[in-house]
């Protein structure tokens, strides 16, 4: 009987391990950006990402190209972009 209750504790555990893998592998990593133009921040979210993809394709830009390592002059260029177009926060 002990040998069972062993087995059903390490099942119990392999599955509680698995699903917190499964959990983490299908989180969204959203954080917060701050545009220093206009002195806000964005959340950057799967609907900022819209934006900016829609905004790097209108203006022949890599849109896969993360956002933060862009230069400042790229960046301002898009918050001025994104200021203009719709909700912005």
């Amino acid at each position: 009987m002990h040998s069972k209750t062993r087995i059903l504790r390490s099942c119990f555990l392999a599955a509680v391990l698995a699903s917190s893998l499964l959990g983490t592998a299908c989180a969204h990593h959203y954080y917060r950006v701050y545009d220093p133009y206009y002195s806000d921040y964005h959340v950057w979210n799967d609907e900022e990402v819209g934006h900016y993809h829609q905004w790097a394709h209108e203006n022949h830009y890599d849109e896969h190209a993360d956002f933060r390592k862009l230069p400042a002059d790229r960046q301002k260029e898009y918050w001025d972009w994104r200021h203009s177009h719709g909700d912005h926060h």
